[in-house]
């Protein structure tokens, strides 16, 4: 049967059935950010909209009749919230005589984790996507289109439609069968085992309660709280908060099962908090933020419980966000990113390609030299 593809402004549109049994790996278990609930409630929440500069677009495949394949995809007023800079692509091609924005892009706001952009049943409803985000691009008459936060297995297909590769770097932590901290941290060098310890201890040392939770261990207070940590953060780092308060009081009710809350209490009141997501085998950490500063603190909630949890559930990574390279004294590894881009304009086409043949280049030197660095006793 022939595959058609079509756009939704809204995933109202379609059944989260439907969208999340595309999704749904082996096991049975869905990646949290591409999940129909997790992006539905971007909608929702208000989170994303067109005001926000994020207009949905959904891309859909149907065969028969039937969902084959789907994309979250946008069409950004802006490059805000996307944790892949092209804002100098955007000043060379407006300075150049012409119009950047809007563009096209498939990925999940505000959300640096690679995860599945091209989402299909077959290998042809996977070339369907890619095709179709070019031409949706130039009947538009749109500058280029971009996925962000591609997993290898959607690299190939996006290279063979024209795509071309651009890499970034991030620092996840790599479980290698770890019984306990203790024994990670017999894994490294004397120095940097010691500094670690010594940042935990003193993390406590005003008297501080942590706790991790799950699910709805998770309370509405505790949820209240959290989001006056993320406005403090949000508010700092980007000028106003990406997300609404909606937002998390849905996904609270639609997803809990993989969420985990990591809380820091001084005399029984919240003061400090972290957000993570769980799939299968990766906890993401996610958001952060505080309300009295403690020495250490943000390497406690944010790192060393994450590792803590990753252990004890057997997880096999902890992806703790973008750039950090703070991270790597406290045994998060650099890893390469990838996003996958498509220019409209033939020229600046090929002008992106050589710049990204010497950024891949410039970005593998990097990862090879920071390597030198992580606290490992091979290292």
């Amino acid at each position: 049967m022939a595959l058609i593809a079509r756009t939704i402004t809204s995933l109202a549109e379609i059944a989260a059935a439907d969208w999340n049994a595309l999704l749904r790996d082996g096991a049975g278990e869905l990646h949290p950010f591409a999940r129909y609930e997790f992006l539905a409630a971007l909608e929702t929440s208000g989170s994303v909209s067109e005001t926000q500069g994020w207009a949905p677009l959904h891309l859909l495949i149907e065969e028969d009749g039937a969902l084959a394949g789907a994309a979250p995809l946008y069409l950004k007023y802006h490059s805000q919230g996307e944790y892949v800079f092209d804002h100098h692509w955007a000043d060379a091609f407006e300075r150049a005589g012409g119009r950047y924005y809007p563009k096209l892009l498939c990925a999940v706001p505000f959300t640096p984790a690679a995860g599945p952009r091209l989402i299909a049943r077959t290998d042809a409803a996977k070339a369907a996507l890619c095709e179709a985000l070019k031409q949706i691009a130039s009947q538009n008459s749109l500058s280029s289109a971009h996925v962000n936060f591609i997993q290898h297995e959607d690299e190939a297909a996006l290279l063979r439609a024209g795509f071309d590769i651009r890499h970034g770097v991030q620092y996840h932590w790599r479980n290698r069968n770890y019984a306990s901290f203790d024994e990670f941290l017999a894994a490294l060098s004397s120095r940097k085992r010691k500094a670690i310890r010594r940042e935990r201890r003193d993390a406590l040392a005003s008297g501080l309660m942590i706790t991790t939770m799950t699910g709805k261990e998770i309370t509405l207070a505790h949820w209240d709280a959290f989001w006056i940590f993320y406005q403090d953060t949000g508010s700092r780092k980007w000028g106003h908060p990406y997300l609404t308060r909606a937002f998390f009081s849905e996904i609270a009710q639609t997803m809990p099962e993989q969420i985990m809350m990591v809380l820091a209490q001084r005399d029984g009141a919240p003061i400090a908090g972290a957000l993570n997501f769980i799939a299968h085998d990766t906890l993401f950490g996610r958001y952060w933020g505080c309300t009295e500063h403690h020495p250490f603190l943000h390497f406690e909630v944010c790192y060393y419980r994450a590792i803590d949890f990753a252990i004890a559930r057997g997880l096999a990574r902890v992806e703790a966000g973008a750039q950090g390279e703070h991270k790597i004294a406290r045994g998060y590894e650099p890893v390469k990113t990838a996003s996958a881009h498509w220019i409209a304009h033939p020229q600046f086409r090929d002008a992106i390609a050589r710049y990204l043949e010497q950024e891949r280049r410039s970005v593998s030197g990097d990862v090879e030299y920071l390597e030198d660095f992580t606290p490992f006793k091979n290292g």
